[in-house]
């Protein structure tokens, strides 16, 4: 069953190009704490970091995971409203959570909450499996090769430690930041400044890139004080994007120069 207010992204207007130093628009028409090991870091136009989103931004999964939190409410006697289901693309576990509970007046805690979600969304894709967005492999592969990765999502750990692994990329990734691991979640910087710690790098904040689809996290990943990618291919409700320092339509666009240009 999809979500109504969940609609398709707007389509692209025609190739632009990407300006070094200021913001600017791209179209197209194609757990450990780990610090950087010396033969691992990054070169000096490479950015020290990358630190994606999740959700929208590497696996298709909005729809699944709007429908999973309405299926675990559903279960409980309560029926989640469109203003309600679109505020779960974006935000956080811990966001989420709370705003059921005070709109609702249900009992149940955050973690009881995820794991009804989680056994829904793992039926949900039971079929069809995680869906990797346009060039999401192939983008975090090459990415890898220069720079340290790190995933900050509002997701919990299992729906992101199943996401990534459903679509081969985990072992790519030295850093996974879940919900569960910060009390504040996106537009907060928490959960990308955690990320940094994690990985060592955060007196290098600047050097570091954040990969977003969605207000929050762009907001999220400015305040921790890195440059921001958005990317509009899963941008499914239509977040406004225009804080982001670039934004490109899939990831295929977030090339290495691209990268080189924002940390320069």
């Amino acid at each position: 069953m999809m979500v109504g207010v969940l609609a398709p992204p707007p389509a692209s207007t025609g190739r632009g190009a990407w300006r070094v130093g200021r913001r600017c628009r791209v179209s197209s028409d194609t757990d450990g704490r780990n610090r950087l090991a010396p033969s691992q870091a990054a070169g000096p136009e490479a950015p020290v970091a990358v630190l994606f989103d999740l959700d929208g931004t590497l696996v298709d999964s909005e729809r699944a995971n709007v429908e999973s939190v309405v299926l675990a409410c559903r279960a409980l006697g309560v029926e989640l409203d469109d203003e309600e289901r679109r505020f779960i693309v974006g935000h956080s576990w811990n966001e989420i959570h709370a705003r059921i509970v005070a709109k609702t007046g249900l009992t149940i805690g955050m973690d009881a909450l995820i794991a009804r979600a989680v056994d829904e969304k793992r039926a949900l894709l039971a079929a069809s499996g995680h869906h990797a967005l346009p060039a999401a492999v192939e983008t975090v592969t090459r990415l890898a090769r220069r720079s340290a990765l790190a995933i900050a999502s509002g997701a919990s750990r299992v729906e992101v430690r199943d996401a990534i692994e459903g679509i081969g990329i985990a072992s790519l990734f030295r850093v996974v930041v879940g919900a569960e691991d910060y009390a504040r979640g996106k537009p907060a910087p928490d959960p990308y400044l955690l990320a940094m710690d994690r990985l060592g790098v955060r007196a290098q904040a600047r050097r570091c890139v954040v990969i977003e689809d969605a207000t929050p996290g762009i907001l999220s990943g400015r305040a921790a004080g890195a440059r921001v990618i958005a990317v509009r291919a899963g941008n499914f409700v239509g977040y406004d994007l225009s804080p982001a320092d670039v934004v490109v339509d899939t990831l295929a666009e977030v090339t290495d120069e691209l990268c080189a240009s924002l940390v320069a």
